[in-house]
């Protein structure tokens, strides 16, 4: 196996530079290495130009030249970047007065004329060579794209990126970037005169090792390892009338899709934002009449090819909770004993029993703020577009109003979650004379206190392990939501374990 791969690309003018450079921005993390190399006026600045200004999600942003000041430092929403310029360097010495030996961690690092000082780069690396192609226009250029090491699979994917974007026919699209999530897709505008769409770059990855009785713990809990649910419960939503995006173009096996643009307009507003709340009692309303279908657990994907929607079991939701155990309370320097662990084991066990005979139906799991998309000129509950569906489950008809109304990334108060749970109940009702409204309200409770307690967990998670402490920021809402499920009578085991054993966030 070579330790190397290598693509080319021609480009015919400075606008398919950016194209390019928008590209590898999709693929790239904290940490990577990316050289650019070519004679003077080959190209170089403006390829690291177009990359920071489309990663800082700014046409006009200022990014001169470092050849003077020998590097610049961005700190840019996804992760801080260096662009470094070498050409002046004579002496090695000089990079570690720069803070350019060692690299900075946790930072892109984007070098110009990296010939200039070779023992300093690491193996894993991107090299972009451009060279001049006057035989196909006075601002053609040529770039050779080289991974090596670990950021062989990175080239490898822009490649096929690049083929998919070309038999899409959207090569030559304005790039936008978009804001991600917390896993490892990413995300892209894709703009062609009066036409946008939306560029998903989903691959292929177990979330963590295999730790879970063998299994990841995407696995163990049943989140998308790829991207075919997305397309088979799109595909399922949208024929039942439901607003998911459709599907334009697919590479099932890469994990890119294109699919439609259902716009800017969300549900919240302000700063610090908030509900709207006529939009969330339509999207209320969603659900109500969502729950009342009947809805198939497999879903046609392609010819001869079917998707089945996992169930949100015992041992998933088990899996999901353990992350506070897991994670959250060493951050806070508890560390249970084995009588602690199986009491909070035999806790849940009894909570999800409660669920046993609850209604299932697909639960979409991510639906609140930053997921739901307003759709003015479609009819009913059409004006809800929905994304970030790919994890559905078999699951309890409650877990996606908890999502709605204790949104971890807002502030949804106490009074608009209780109106909004009343109306669901209503409009429940209105369709099934025949609904307990009771029981669903527990069922609410523990799925309340199910998705807080993990999400204490993940987030503690996602800063100690993926670096991203930007989460931590939402400990304080969650602790609020799950104190608010803590309150239900069927809850009151967990709310003392919680209390003898759990300390609040900040603590």
């Amino acid at each position: 196996m070579s330790d190397l791969s290598t693509f080319h690309v021609a480009l015919a003018n400075e606008a398919a530079t950016g194209q390019l450079m928008a590209d590898l921005a999709l693929l790239l993390s904290a940490g990577d290495v990316i050289t650019l190399s070519g004679d003077l006026g080959a190209g170089k600045t403006a390829a690291a130009r177009a990359l920071i200004r489309y990663l800082a999600q700014d046409d006009d942003l200022e990014v001169p030249s470092p050849t003077f000041t020998l590097a610049q430092t961005y700190d840019l929403p996804s992760f801080p970047l260096l662009h470094a310029d070498l050409y002046r360097v004579n002496d090695p010495d000089e990079l570690e007065e720069i803070g350019l030996s060692p690299l900075p961690e946790g930072t892109v690092a984007l070098i110009e004329w990296p010939e200039r000082a070779p023992d300093m780069l690491p193996p894993d690396r991107i090299d972009i060579a451009f060279s001049h192609r006057p035989s196909l226009g006075t601002g053609a250029r040529a770039a050779e794209i080289t991974g090596s090491g670990k950021l062989i699979a990175k080239v490898e994917r822009l490649g096929a990126l690049r083929r998919f974007l070309e038999l899409a026919g959207a090569l030559d699209a304005k790039r936008q970037r978009m804001p991600g999530d917390a896993s490892t897709r990413s995300y892209a505008r894709l703009i062609k005169g009066e036409q946008s769409t939306i560029l998903m770059n989903s691959p292929r990855r177990p979330d963590g090792p295999a730790l879970y009785d063998g299994k990841s713990y995407s696995e163990a809990v049943h989140l998308a390892e790829d991207v075919k649910p997305f397309v088979a419960v799109a595909n399922g939503l949208r024929e039942r009338g439901y607003s998911a995006p459709a599907i334009h173009h697919a590479d099932l096996d890469e994990g890119f899709l294109i699919t439609e643009d259902l716009g800017r307009d969300v549900f919240i507003e302000g700063n610090p934002p908030k509900p709207i709340a006529g939009r969330y009692q339509v999207a209320v309303d969603m659900l109500a009449a969502f729950h009342q279908e009947q809805l198939p657990d497999v879903l046609p994907l392609a010819p001869h090819l079917d998707y089945t929607v996992p169930p949100f079991d015992n041992d998933a939701m088990m899996t999901e909770v353990g992350l506070m155990p897991e994670w959250y309370l060493p951050d806070k320097g508890v560390t249970l004993t084995s009588n602690m662990q199986a009491d909070f084991l035999l806790i849940w066990q009894d909570l999800f029993g409660k669920l046993a005979d609850a209604p299932k139906t697909w639960t979409l799991r991510d639906f609140h703020s930053p997921n739901l998309i307003w759709l003015e000129h479609r009819k009913d509950t059409g004006r809800v577009g929905l994304l970030d569906f790919q994890d559905a489950v078999m699951g309890p008809t409650a877990y996606d109003l908890v999502s709605l109304l204790q949104d971890a990334r807002i502030d949804v108060p106490e009074t608009i979650e209780i109106a909004m749970l009343t109306r669901y109940a209503k409009e429940r009702r209105t369709g099934d004379p025949a609904f307990d409204a009771a029981a669903f309200v527990q069922q609410y409770a523990i799925m309340s206190a199910q998705r807080n307690t993990r999400l204490l967990g993940t987030f503690a998670r996602l800063n100690r392990r993926d670096g991203k402490p930007q989460y931590l920021q939402h400990q304080p809402r969650v602790w609020t939501y799950l104190n608010r499920a803590l309150a239900h009578p069927s809850l009151e085991t967990f709310r003392e374990w919680c209390i003898a054993h759990v300390p609040p966030p900040g603590t």
